[in-house]
């Protein structure tokens, strides 16, 4: 383990994150409300962090193992939620904030989880609310992928922090060099960022609104700027929108930069995930909406089409955006559009949840069971994308599931110890470690109410959702430690 090399990294990429502490700052002078100092101080105090980090180490040039990788991006998420509480410490708009509140508020933004413990978001200055958004924007892609893109020029290799931080089952490069590949999905999600920001403004939100709410759609974070969230608009428009972006956020990137290549939108159709990603939204807004209509919960055919699409995609790509509080449906639909967000968006997207590739390939290794016990003799292989999967893929898809349940199982209980009931407990847990934000009972509206210590908890638990469990659970083991 090269430790030197782990501080020296961190300590750069620390004082890059300083830098987003502007945007806010400019904010808060257009609009004159008066928190420029939590930016400033903000700023400085990463910016020092940062160099103190980098500067005892500033000479080392080694290359850095896939360990040094890990611990660098494990790092890396807990450094940064720590100073990305800096502002919402600082600000005095936010009354009763305690320090865990606040962590858990950062580390939620840069997971992209989008449960937050704030209310009353109307009345929060707008720098504060941007700070948020901003979050969720530079945690959408990964400020790790960002990384890799600027510190080659710092004379910091990436490849092991790309492998580290996208544990996919595919980690194949766009592009021949990896500061090219990163750069690639960078300028992808910058346009479509552009292009939903648009389309937001033009259907009747503020400017301020626009981008701030196409932070957090492309990021599928689920941050808003109000407290009814997209809902706080009733409007068809913005909800289509939403939608669009959110449903275009779930698909792998890799298929967005060949489609882009290529002129062409038949990489999409030819991609076993995406349609599976499409089946499973389809089946699911079905489902709701039958549910829906059954039960009369709206008055018009339309209104009960366009909440059941809109929360489908919200939930199931594992945004967290609402239009309707779902607590007040039906049981059975909360409890299901949960259970759906496990399978979350594609593997590459910015979404969470253990992504649809998994899923796909535990359904066709069941299907091969299936098989050889019909005809034992027949010789059966595991597909994706007419290519035979090696043991070594189903296997790490089978560990990973396998881990997975575990850390599901120890949070539920953790967070049933401490006193939450089992409806509560299941779906902020459900919520934290899938990315999604919103759960039901007692985390209905918000985090806010939830003791310190389960707010720690699910501040773990949203890390392990983002770096898909393997990241975390791998430094637990003597083995990692092991020279």
């Amino acid at each position: 383990m090269q430790l030197s090399v782990v501080s020296k990294t961190i300590g750069l990429l620390l004082m890059v994150f300083s830098l987003t502490q502007i945007p806010p700052l400019l904010i808060d002078f257009i609009y004159a409300e008066g928190e420029y100092l939590s930016f400033v101080i903000s700023f400085v105090l990463t910016l020092i962090g940062g160099f103190l980090l980098w500067w005892p180490y500033r000479n080392i040039k080694k290359d850095f193992h896939l360990r040094d990788g890990v611990l660098i991006v494990v790092c890396f998420w807990l450094v940064l939620s720590l100073f990305g509480t800096l502002p919402f410490l600082l600000t005095e708009s936010i009354n009763d904030l305690t320090f865990s509140g606040a962590f858990f508020e950062s580390m939620s933004g840069l997971t992209t989880t989008g449960a937050t413990v704030l209310s009353q978001l109307d009345e929060l200055p707008k720098s504060i609310l941007f700070y948020r958004q901003q979050l969720q924007w530079l945690g959408g892609m990964g400020i790790i992928v960002l990384a890799v893109a600027v510190l080659p020029l710092l004379g910091v290799g990436g490849m092991e922090l790309y492998h580290a931080e996208s544990s996919g089952i595919s980690k194949d490069r766009l592009t021949p060099k990896l500061r090219h590949t990163a750069i690639a999905l960078w300028k992808i999600y910058v346009c479509l960022t552009a292009l939903c920001a648009i389309g937001y403004f033009l259907s009747g939100m503020t400017l301020f609104d626009a981008i701030g709410h196409s932070f957090s759609t492309v990021a599928i974070g689920g941050f808003s700027t109000h407290d009814g969230s997209i809902g706080y608009f009733n409007s068809l428009s913005i909800e289509v929108i939403a939608m669009f972006f959110m449903f275009l956020a779930g698909i792998n990137f890799s298929l967005h930069f060949v489609a882009w290549n290529n002129r062409s939108l038949m990489n999409y159709l030819k991609d076993s995930e995406f349609k599976t990603y499409a089946l499973i939204l389809v089946i699911t807004a079905i489902i709701v909406l039958i549910f829906l209509s059954i039960n009369a919960e709206y008055d018009s055919s339309s209104e009960t089409i366009r909440h059941s699409l809109f929360q489908t995609i919200s939930i199931a790509t594992t945004t967290g955006f609402v239009s309707q509080k779902i607590s007040g449906w039906p049981a059975a639909i909360p409890v299901f559009l949960i259970m759906v967000s496990f399978v979350g968006a594609c593997v590459g997207s910015t979404g969470g949840g253990i992504k649809v590739v998994r899923i796909l390939v535990m359904f066709r290794l069941g299907m091969k069971e299936i098989k050889k016990f019909i005809r034992p003799s027949a010789q059966v292989s595991v597909k994706l994308n007419q290519t035979s999967l090696t043991d070594k893929t189903i296997i790490s898809v089978l560990g990973f599931f396998s881990l997975y349940a575990i850390s599901f199982v120890i949070i539920l209980m953790l967070l049933m110890f401490i006193g939450l009931d089992q409806v509560s407990a299941y779906s902020a847990t459900a919520a934290t470690m899938n990315n999604l934000g919103p759960g039901l009972g007692q985390v209905a509206e918000n985090y806010g109410s939830l003791s310190d210590s389960a707010k720690w908890v699910l501040s773990f638990s949203m890390l392990i959702g983002r770096l898909e469990v393997l990241t975390i659970i791998a430094l637990f083991h003597k083995a990692f430690w092991r020279n």
